[in-house]
């Protein structure tokens, strides 16, 4: 296409210097003459255009050409701000998950049923728990157990804890399945939202972009590059987007234990859970089956303990899914963390982003960017040369007609 357009600026140039040769055997020659004058200046014009978003034009650094490679860093702080302020503010990240009822998804998988390991009892005291445990009142035990728990857990600062078990289990490595899955999940998520993100970029690229036509190819040579760094961090160990996560995750297991606003942040969290109704509730059952469980267990040996505790969880499953209350308590829950992750990890996703695109070569992604659209590029050349055609022969009607 680029030597299509080539040729025609050549063609108009020849027919311009033929044209001039016969200017006075016929009025016709004259209007030939004015399209091909004009022609060439569109197209030459147009050609400047368009060289001169990628490169300088003959290589001659004239201000204001190769916009894309001169800009690059800009273009990536630019979309790295894109990013922060329409993804990743408390706002939109509590509007996204408004609709997503997480509670239900994962009181669905516990309602599945489960399968525990077996343990056996000597006979001996087999015999003794079960009549320690058939001789307790079990609703008076089962509110005190559940006071007990409850009152143990309020006790219980979860967010230490929770840090702890988040940096023992990155100096085992054991995160690494759960950086994977995100990775996964983050590629799909934006595949389910292309169209948004296509959008979105359309309306914030600037009028010439958008008159050259370039926005459409440039939220796909985005949505391609994002893919590609979704794939490449997937498959390569070393890569450097996963030491980025690496420093976040350290970061928060480093927060859930020295950070004061965040523990209180996970407490009242915590005490919320515990204060719901459901939940006590469930406390109970869980007791009860287990006491039911033992009883069984001990009197046949072969009884699976597992199972009761299999068939508890499936009766949370059960509140999960038919509780609207609870529901609510979790999922605001699942809500305020996926907001302060936002709100704390946020600029250090930004920053990721940033450098991400800073790294990539400018001559690599200029080249890129201009095969993707290269087609249409000159089809704006070729186009433009028709154009100024018929703009050079009207205004030599216009002047033949009011001067001639």
């Amino acid at each position: 296409m680029r030597i299509t357009a080539t040729l025609m600026l050549v063609l108009m140039a020849g027919l311009f210097i033929l044209s001039r040769q016969y200017l006075d055997l016929h009025p016709a020659w004259g209007y030939l003459h004015a399209f091909a004058e004009a022609a060439m200046v569109g197209g030459l014009a147009d050609w400047f255009a368009v060289t001169a978003l990628f490169r300088h034009p003959m290589g001659i650094p004239i201000p204001h050409t190769a916009i894309i490679p001169e800009n690059k860093d800009r273009i990536a702080d630019t979309m790295a701000q894109f990013l922060r302020t329409n993804f990743l503010i408390p706002s939109v990240v509590a509007r996204r998950m408004q609709n997503m009822n997480m509670a239900r998804a994962v009181g669905g998988f516990l309602a599945e049923p489960t399968q525990g390991s077996q343990s056996r009892i000597g006979s001996g005291a087999a015999e003794l728990l079960a009549g320690v445990l058939e001789s307790l009142d079990p609703d008076k035990l089962g509110g005190q157990v559940k006071a007990g728990l409850k009152s143990q857990a309020k006790k219980i600062e979860i967010s230490p804890l929770l840090g702890q078990m988040l940096s023992t289990a990155i100096a085992d490595k054991r995160h690494l399945p759960l950086i994977d899955a995100i990775i996964r999940w983050s590629g799909l998520t934006l595949e389910d939202n292309e169209e948004m993100v296509r959008q979105m970029i359309s309306e914030r690229a600037n009028g010439i972009i958008r008159w050259t036509g370039l926005d459409g190819r440039l939220s796909a040579s985005v949505l391609d590059g994002l893919y590609k760094l979704l794939a490449e961090v997937l498959v390569d160990p070393e890569h450097p987007l996963r030491d980025k996560i690496q420093e976040g995750l350290d970061q928060l297991a480093h927060d859930l234990v020295h950070d004061p606003k965040m523990r209180a942040r996970v407490e009242r969290m915590k005490d919320d859970v515990l204060e719901n109704e459901a939940v006590a509730r469930w406390w109970e059952g869980v007791w009860e089956r287990m006491r039911a469980g033992m009883i069984r267990m001990a009197r046949n040996p072969d009884t699976v303990l597992g199972g009761q505790l299999g068939s508890s969880l499936g009766e949370l499953g059960d509140a999960l899914r038919e509780d609207t209350q609870l529901q609510t308590q979790v999922n605001r829950f699942a809500r305020r963390t996926a907001v302060g992750v936002a709100t704390r990890y946020g600029d250090q996703i930004v920053q990721l982003v940033s450098e991400t695109v800073r790294r990539w070569d400018a001559r690599t992604l200029t080249d890129r960017i201009e095969n993707a659209v290269g087609r249409d590029l000159q089809f704006i050349r070729i186009n433009g040369t028709f154009v100024g055609g018929l703009v050079g022969m009207t205004i030599h009607f216009l002047d033949g007609l009011f001067y001639g």
